[in-house]
């Protein structure tokens, strides 16, 4: 009898895997938020495909983001397909369903996102008080036109309210060719003593995307007892400056400029001192092979002394710890 060829076989098979292995000579950079991984074919690094796209044997779906090739609009060769969540890892918040990664604002106060059925929430806007060595007596004002509450400060010895120059701006947004600018705190400098890494989340660019700036930051030296520099009768030092203006220097590459930096001092008792006003600068750094680079640095202005330190290092240990302040403008 006449049997039909199988449809397996009425179809060429695209060979998307290809052996030996033929790799670019340099890995592949990939936007913030996408993965680098491991290609299907198992040779190549290689960005992972996003929700949408589409996908092969060896263009492979973001799995950290719970997505998987979907090829069921390519039957019966299943060939291509499209990068797809998968079902059943949504969450479900005030009577909403969102998907797995999806982001999400349940109010103008939190940005939330839903990963394989929790959701995680970071704050928006700092809810903490100013520290009071700096403020007296602290209040929290409603703006017009704005989410979050700003901080003024009362000064009752002139028995006035003085204009909101003192306000802290909980958040930083401003129109950027229709796109609404935000950027978060800095994070607590990476170590407590010595040279360390603070990272902060802004979408200020041209293509309006979020991604990670950091900027370098010294606390403190590690190599000076900061202590001996302790008045006699007092237990803590806000703040500790070397005599003379020094240069920076990373691997070997040296700052064009000389600095004198203001440092966070150090306390005899339970106290920790931590930076509460400070900006960021652009310092310069010239190489010896003749080239050179720019590096943002956390440049410290006033320090406080406090007894509810957290370790500065644990950056989780409350959401709302005193680094959550944004930086104080003069």
């Amino acid at each position: 009898g006449f049997f039909p060829p199988s449809t397996a076989d009425t179809y060429n098979r695209t060979q998307y895997c290809r052996w030996p292995c033929e790799c670019p000579q340099e890995t592949p950079k990939c936007l913030p938020g996408v993965s680098l991984l491991m290609d299907g074919c198992d040779c190549c690094k290689a960005c992972a495909r996003q929700v949408g796209e589409v996908c092969n044997e060896a263009d492979t779906c973001d799995y950290h983001k719970g997505l998987y090739c979907d090829y069921s609009s390519d039957m019966p060769r299943y060939e291509k397909g499209v990068c797809a969540y998968m079902v059943g890892t949504g969450c479900e918040h005030d009577g909403v369903i969102y998907r797995n990664g999806q982001s999400f604002r349940p109010s103008c106060k939190y940005q939330c996102v839903c990963v394989n059925g929790a959701i995680g929430c970071v704050s928006v806007c700092t809810e903490h008080q100013p520290p009071r060595v700096w403020c007296q007596s602290p209040r929290r004002v409603k703006v017009r036109g704005q989410c979050c509450e700003q901080w003024i400060c009362d000064e009752p010895r002139r028995g006035r309210k003085t204009a909101p120059r003192h306000a802290v701006e909980a958040e930083t947004r401003s129109w950027h060719k229709n796109c609404i600018s935000q950027t978060t705190s800095w994070s607590p400098c990476s170590k407590t003593c010595g040279r360390g890494l603070s990272l902060r989340v802004s979408n200020a660019n041209d293509q309006c995307e979020m991604v990670k700036e950091s900027r370098l930051c010294n606390l403190r030296p590690c190599e000076v007892d900061i202590s001996k520099s302790i008045k006699p009768g007092k237990k803590c030092l806000n703040i500790y400056r070397e005599d003379l203006p020094s240069n920076f220097s990373i691997s070997g590459c040296v700052s064009k400029k000389q600095y004198r930096p203001k440092f966070c001092g150090v306390c005899t008792d339970e106290r920790c001192c931590i930076p509460y006003k400070s900006k960021t600068i652009d310092v310069e750094f010239q190489c010896p092979n003749g080239s050179g680079f720019t590096w943002k640095m956390l440049w410290v202005q006033a320090c406080f002394c406090n007894l509810s330190c957290k370790n500065p290092n644990d950056i989780f240990a409350e959401l709302e710890s005193y680094y959550g302040y944004p930086e104080v403008m003069n």
